[in-house]
This record gives C-alpha cells, structure tokens and sequence, in this order.
C-alpha cells in the first residue's frame, strides 16, 4: 500500500508540471464546471420557495463541481484511441495510477485557479457556513469524488468499443446536471422524482455534499445520504473494474 501511494504521489506531482503550461486551458475547465451551478443560482436566488440557504448551496456546488471534476474521456480515452494504454500495461505498476493521478492533478489546478470565482460569488451572495457542516461534509465530499471518477472513467473505457466515447460521457453530464443538484436542488424536486434522484448516484456526485456544507439536512437524510453514496461508490467501483477487465481483453484480441 506505501508503494501505491508513493507512486500515486509522484504521478500526481509529474501531472501538475505537465499542465502548470496550459494554465488558460485550465481556466475553461473551470468556467465549464461553474456555468450551470451559476445558472441555477441565479435562477433560484429569485425564487422564494428556495429559501435562505440557496445561495449557500450553490456557492457549495461550485465547490464540489470543482473538486470531483472529470476528465477521463479527454485524458484516458484517447490514450486508447493512440495506443499509448499498450505502453502503460508494461509499466510495473496498476494501470489506473495514471489516469487517477492526472485526475487529481487537474483538480487540484482547478480548485487554485477556481478560487477567485468562488471568493467573488461568495461575496456577491452573502453566504455563510458552518464549521460543523463543513466537517460533515468532507467525507461525502471524498465519496463524491470518488463516484465521479469511477462514473466518468467506466463511460471513458467505452473507447475500447467505440469512437463516439464523448457522446457516451456527455449524457452522463447531463444526468449529473439534471439529478445531481445543479439545476434544481434535492429538496425542490416534485415527488416521486425527488425519492427517485436520492436513489440515484448522481445527487452523491454533486447535491448531497453541498447540502451538508450548507446545513440544510437533518441527521437521519444525512445518514441515509452516506448509507447511498457509500452503496454507489463500491458498485461504480466494481463497475469501473468490471469494464476494464473487458475493455483490455478486447484490446489484446484486436491485436492493440
């Protein structure tokens, strides 16, 4: 385990010298991942029915959009596409170290070049957060990267498949962006739509942390939250396992 984690550290360092050079491509990503959280802020703010905290969950989902944001159908996918997966199956290691590595990498330049963003709509909005609840919300937000990495990553290895592996990962966003809390938060989803969103792993990729940042669960939803994002974290993780397995067995029989 020390081995893994020192090779995942030095994976991580050498990806962040790697796009410390494309700073204004960074500066995309992160206006793609603030744009519908901002859009459903300013929407909701007007709303009275959202209530008080609305700002403060949205300034909280701008957050966790920039934490667990993936890319692995721009990254991994085309290394399948140039053969350069081949190369990373002889390297003495788990394949996955690369692209959790760039992954993390990415992340960690969004959150720095993210920051001005959030300081300015935090002030322009007024929001306010609780030590506690941003206690209670680490851990989902780990969970939550986690889930995203594993969703987006198994719809990624539909490149051993297919060439339309951005469509494949697109619909996935959307279903992020329509069940997970940025367009509408949980709470004001009609029923049975709002149980069906619960259930579902998207709201743990996006909603459900920001909704503990914001205190806007009591502590049975915030339970039964964990009990789903735990749940949906060992699946996608199994998945993503699952649909590597196959993914390279199908790639060595075409003789890649």
């Amino acid at each position: 385990m020390r081995r893994i984690l020192r090779l995942v550290r030095l994976e991580i360092w050498r990806q962040i010298l790697g796009w410390s050079g494309a700073w204004w491509f960074i500066v995309t990503l992160v206006i793609g991942q603030a744009v519908a959280p901002l859009l459903g802020l300013f929407v909701w703010l007007h709303v009275p029915v959202a209530g008080a905290q609305v700002g403060t969950y949205y300034l909280a989902v701008i957050c966790v959009a920039l934490m667990t944001a993936s890319f692995e159908n721009h990254t991994f996918a085309q290394s399948i596409y140039s053969g350069e997966v081949a190369a990373a199956l002889l390297r003495p290691q788990p394949p996955v170290i690369g692209p959790l590595g760039e992954n993390l990498a990415i992340r960690l330049w969004m959150i720095v070049f993210g920051a001005p963003l959030i300081i300015l709509v935090g002030l322009s909005v007024g929001v306010s957060f609780s030590p506690l609840a941003l206690l209670a919300a680490l851990p989902a937000l780990a969970l939550a990267a986690a889930l995203r990495f594993f969703f987006v990553w198994t719809l990624a290895m539909a490149a051993f498949w297919t060439e339309r592996v951005h469509a494949v990962v697109a619909f996935g966003t959307v279903l992020i962006f329509l069940l997970g809390g940025s367009a509408v938060p949980n709470a004001l989803l009609p029923d049975p739509l709002r149980t069906i969103a619960q259930l579902l792993p998207f709201r743990s990729m996006l909603g459900f942390p920001a909704e503990l940042a914001a205190g806007t669960l009591t502590v049975a939803d915030a339970a039964a939250g964990y009990a789903i994002s735990l749940f949906w974290t060992a699946a996608l993780g199994c998945c993503a396992v699952g649909a590597w397995r196959l993914g390279i067995r199908r790639y060595s029989t075409v003789g890649a």
